[in-house]
């Protein structure tokens, strides 16, 4: 059945301009147009300060709308009516007059090892020691130095086109990438392991789509609403909750996981060190209407544990 909304108007769809974030906007795009046929959906791409650099670690660049600011501003401006974002890199903190409409399904949240042809026949327990691990994130970094102090690590930036070739070329044994992305690419083919929560939480909101909208604009959130994921909504509610209360953006190393059993939301969350000493982690479990509340309960609940002077260290270590 189609949906109704007043369709006099186009309706601008803003989008980063890598080969991923317009897979994922046009997958949006064509939903929507499922719904809305008499609705003309148009793609506005935008180059983000995140795409632009490319040659110094994100965490050192700061990421406070690192992949959505541009986005951000031509909705404000009016240029752009919503804008689709990989949640994972969606700030806990809008800018005024902006909100989060609409959080699309879920799927596989996991990191994802992907290997050098010479280790095909290995697992990350078994990669030989001192093989060097690719990963730009501090949050899989500091779980995986905790789980495999013998491996090496090394920063790796660019697309998944561009990470896979320096794979390929032999500048790292393995690199660390999202099951999504790659899926969502059509490279599923390339995941070798698929990481387990044991050894990697995975980032707040990864696998999800944020739709990024002006705050009371009712006509485009009747619209985006229809693709809406009730589920995936309340989870990563209590995950970006979570962040927040911790004051961490998304390169500090904190990591979740969040699942629903009936109406009872469970969120496990870790807060580690950069070289992967002190990981902390500990979960809590409530109802779903709750799930906001479920974040910050658990936030606390590692605060008292020392959650926030390992983060007051590695913000130090980062400004350096």
């Amino acid at each position: 059945m189609n949906a109704t909304v007043d369709n006099e108007n186009t309706i601008v769809i803003g989008s980063r301009k890598s080969q991923l974030a317009l897979v994922q906007t046009y997958w949006v795009k064509k939903e929507l147009e499922n719904s809305f046929p008499d609705i003309e959906f148009e793609v506005e791409k935008m180059s983000t300060q995140g795409d632009k650099i490319l040659d110094v670690a994100l965490a050192k660049i700061g990421d406070k709308g690192l992949f959505t600011k541009e986005l951000e501003v031509g909705m404000l401006n009016g240029d752009v009516d919503f804008a689709v974002h990989s949640l994972k890199d969606l700030p806990t903190n809008l800018p005024e007059g902006l909100m989060l409409g609409c959080v699309t399904q879920r799927v596989n949240p996991a990191d994802a090892l992907v290997v050098h042809e010479k280790h095909k026949d290995k697992q990350l327990e078994t990669l030989p020691e001192g093989s060097v691990i690719g990963t730009s994130s501090l949050r899989r970094l500091a779980q995986l130095r905790h789980h495999f102090p013998h491996l090496t690590f090394k920063d790796v930036r660019g697309n998944v086109n561009t990470r896979l070739a320096k794979l390929d070329a032999g500048e790292y044994d393995a690199i660390i990438l999202a099951v999504a992305g790659l899926e969502r690419l059509g490279m599923g083919d390339r995941i070798h392991q698929v990481i387990p929560a044991e050894i990697s939480l995975h980032a707040v909101g990864q696998g999800a789509l944020g739709i990024e909208c002006r705050t009371g604009d009712e006509k485009v959130l009747q619209i985006i609403k229809s693709i809406e994921d009730p589920n995936t909504r309340d989870c990563t509610l209590a995950e970006r909750s979570f962040l927040r209360v911790l004051e961490g953006g998304c390169q500090i190393p904190i990591g979740v996981n969040s699942s629903l059993e009936g109406d009872n939301l469970t969120l496990i969350g870790m807060v580690a060190s950069l070289d992967g000493q002190k990981l902390l982690k500990d979960s809590v479990t409530g109802d779903r209407t709750q799930a906001e509340k479920l974040g910050a309960d658990l936030a606390d609940k590692l605060k008292q544990q020392g959650a926030g002077e390992i983060l007051a260290e590695i913000l130090a270590e980062i400004e350096r």
